[in-house]
């Protein structure tokens, strides 16, 4: 999958254009890439197309530490992060994302290869929501969040 594909794929389950999909992403990129280990978050970047790299690896700093927040938390931040109108707006927003990138990193479950490894690392509120990312964020033929 390359970032326009990934950026539509988004954009679709969101009912949003190309644009707002991306300052989506970029909100969801820096919650979770801080939510697991740096290394991990090398070995994600290196499975991603270049624009989506640099958007992961974006505001990224040497020797951070994790931040160890829950599904709310992290949620106000995307919401923050994107301006977005409240916290149901956000989650769908991070279900989109979360479904897209599992999807491009080859996990149609959210459960397989380096998917399984970002999940193990996410506290179990979360790691509900990163399971459950496919079936929330609807999908390009039939989001519940468009038409």
């Amino acid at each position: 999958m390359d970032d326009q594909t990934f950026f539509h794929e988004v954009a679709e389950r969101v009912a949003s254009d190309m644009r707002r999909a991306e300052a989506l992403t970029f909100a969801v990129f820096q919650e979770l890439r801080d939510r697991i280990t740096p290394q991990e978050a090398e070995h994600v970047a290196a499975q991603l197309p270049k624009r989506l790299k640099m958007m992961w690896m974006s505001l990224d700093r040497p020797g951070r530490q994790v931040r160890r927040i829950h599904l709310q938390e992290f949620i106000g931040e995307v919401r923050r992060i994107a301006g977005l109108p409240d916290d149901a707006e956000a989650e769908r927003a991070v279900a989109a994302v979360f479904a897209a990138l599992q999807k491009l990193l080859g996990s149609p479950s959210g459960q397989e290869g380096e998917a399984w490894d970002i999940m193990s690392q996410l506290p179990k509120d979360l790691k509900k929501l990163w399971m459950e990312a496919q079936r929330k964020a609807g999908g390009p033929s039939g989001s519940e969040f468009g038409a």
